[in-house]
């Protein structure tokens, strides 16, 4: 069955066994890592449909979060060795995270301005994924601090909001769509757009 009654009273069991507060800070990590996975799936979804070249990218980065997400369910002060050991993550993800970022980096124009999330559904989904990848970081702050995740995970959900905003242009550009350029508004006016195209 789905459904198991064990969390009816409002805690959940940890990769140790152990019961904690679904209102845990380990359980806030938790949840915004999985939010997170499923923002990447939409985002992956819309990749696919116009072919950009980013969805193996995409559901590794996903199968690299279900590995943070079993990280962060075992703590590291309170679990055996050998649970220790089946959910370390290797500090060699967040390297090849860096190498893809570099790549993606060098095919686009110089960004000189801030940018509104926009240039197509690709682009705005991976745009979204980076801003809750950012809530997903802040969660786990205090979780790798009390020495109850790796800080690899830190470490690997910082870069990856890098890489999702240089997916996230990356995609506009190769949809030949413009990204929208933001512009203060001056005092007692609207705030204006500016659009700008990636293929320059």
């Amino acid at each position: 069955m789905l459904y198991t009654r064990t969390g009816d009273r409002g805690e959940s069991s940890l990769y140790n066994g152990n019961r904690k507060p679904k209102t845990d800070q380990i359980f806030e990590a938790l949840g915004a890592v999985d939010e997170l996975n499923s923002s990447i799936g939409i985002a992956h979804h819309y990749c696919n449909k116009v072919g950009n070249g980013l969805v193996d990218q995409l559901i590794e980065i996903q199968c690299n979060l279900q590995d943070i997400g079993s990280n962060i369910a075992t703590p590291r002060n309170d679990s055996s060795e050998t649970q220790l050991r089946n959910t370390a993550f290797d500090e060699g993800h967040i390297d090849k995270l860096e190498g893809w970022i570099d790549t993606l980096d060098s095919q686009l124009p110089p960004l000189r301005n801030f940018i509104l999330p926009s240039g197509g559904e690709a682009s705005v989904f991976l745009h979204q994924a980076r801003s809750i990848c950012r809530r997903a970081e802040r969660t786990t702050i205090p979780v790798v601090e009390a020495n109850e995740a790796d800080e690899t995970v830190l470490k690997y959900l910082n870069r990856l909001s890098d890489y999702l905003f240089a997916a996230a242009r990356y995609a506009a550009k190769k949809d030949e769509l413009e990204e929208n350029v933001y512009k203060k508004a001056k005092s007692g006016r609207e705030a204006s757009v500016q659009t700008r195209s990636l293929s320059k």
